[in-house]
């Protein structure tokens, strides 16, 4: 009566074929003559995800029974590899990348004798899927005081996992550092904020490797991929102050324009935010309505050449209603204001991403940090200090 022969897999454990070899004994007279060598033990190796419902957001983990890994492809059905490292004793290979959700992959090991094994896995769906807003478009060019600002769709409770997966990368070795802080809207943000303001000309290149990484409790899985590349443009910076009522322009460190304004009434909620902000858009024509930033029916009206500085709404704009102010009065109802004529010019040779300083008496203080990009607001050390990994620079 024959009997199938069948091979048990334990747990993680798979066997590939044994490798026989077979001596010819061709040395006259010896007692091994016609006699075969042992058989080599089949390869075995284990595999710490294992089955068609593997839970995504670990790294794979392959490891050899007895001798040495000389080689281990994890490849997806895309034919896409997931890169990782032997050790130095030779028995195990880890992924360098988490394995990603709603993923199948197939796992090829060799070792030192030539023998192979294969195995295959795949990973859930993820219940629920974290996503990242990138505030600079690939092939962009912005103004020296532009940060990387990532915001997330969900909470991120995990913030030192995402942040290790972060890297910014420039062409001149740029020092800077990420930090967490609350976006104006209530979500997670993380910024990457230089020392001190870029230089002219930095080309700057971001990777966010996070697919496969858990934003932990309430956040989900991270299913892509990001990155973005931008330049750094002429060093353009402004500064308003409320006290002379004027607006000024430096390039590269040399005065360029001085622009009559009038800024926000001091004393209430019309006041103007003060500190370090930067010019966050571009919007043009838009329309202002005051009941939108709590201040009932104080104006209603289309505003031209407008600039946002912060995401409750204050901007520099085109102001000509107010024209008998400019120079004399801060009398509007937090922005600052200018001639048509002078919005204009202005709007054309301005940056996302300048350098925009209000100063002076009378203003209501500094914006919340992500109130718009309000890093610059803080130290050097106060920022590193928002970093998740270390207070450490970063360079890039």
């Amino acid at each position: 009566m024959s009997r199938t022969r069948r091979t048990a897999i334990a747990g993680t454990a798979l066997l590939a074929a044994a490798l026989t070899a077979c001596s010819g004994g061709s040395g006259g007279g010896s007692d091994d003559k016609g006699k075969e060598s042992k058989p080599k033990a089949p390869m075995a190796v284990s595999v710490n995800l294992t089955g068609d419902q593997v839970k995504a957001g670990q790294p794979v983990t392959v490891t050899v029974a007895d001798g040495k890994l000389a080689q281990v492809k994890v490849t997806d059905a895309k034919g896409a590899e997931l890169p990782g490292k032997i050790a130095d004793d030779g028995k195990t290979w880890t992924s360098e990348r988490n394995a990603p959700a709603g993923a199948e992959y197939k796992v090829e090991a060799q070792n030192t004798d030539s023998q192979s094994a294969t195995t295959q896995f795949r990973t859930s769906a993820a219940d629920k899927v974290n996503k990242v807003s990138i505030n600079i478009p690939k092939g962009s060019t912005v103004g020296v005081a532009m940060p990387v600002s990532l915001v997330f769709d969900n909470p991120v409770a995990n913030k030192a996992e995402v942040e290790k997966q972060l890297k910014v990368t420039t062409s001149d070795n740029t020092e800077g550092s990420w930090g967490w802080i609350k976006d104006h809207s209530g979500n997670d943000r993380v910024d990457w904020r230089p020392k001190e303001y870029w230089k002219s000309g930095t080309d700057v290149k971001v990777q966010m490797n996070l697919n496969g990484v858990d934003s932990g409790k309430g956040g989900g899985m991270f299913a892509r991929d990001y990155t973005t590349e931008f330049k750094i443009g002429k060093d353009r910076r402004v500064q308003v102050s409320l006290d002379t009522k004027k607006l000024s322009v430096t390039e590269n460190g040399q005065a360029q324009k001085t622009i009559p304004i009038s800024a926000g009434t001091p004393g209430g909620k019309k006041a103007s935010w003060s500190g370090k902000m930067v010019i966050m858009s571009k919007e043009g024509t838009i329309r202002m309505d005051s009941q939108t930033v709590g201040l009932d029916n104080a104006y209603d009206k289309m505003v031209d050449y407008s600039m946002r500085l912060t995401w409750s709404g204050m901007y520099a704009h085109a102001a000509p209603w107010n024209e008998a102010s400019f120079g004399r009065v801060n009398s509007s109802s937090g922005c600052v204001g200018m001639s048509d004529a002078n919005a204009k010019e202005f709007f054309a040779q301005s940056q996302i991403g300048d350098p925009f300083e209000v100063v002076g008496e009378g203003s209501k203080g500094n914006a919340d940090i992500g109130n718009g990009y309000g890093e610059w607001n803080l130290s050097w050390d106060q920022w590193k200090a928002k970093s998740a990994l270390s207070t450490a620079p970063q360079n890039g």
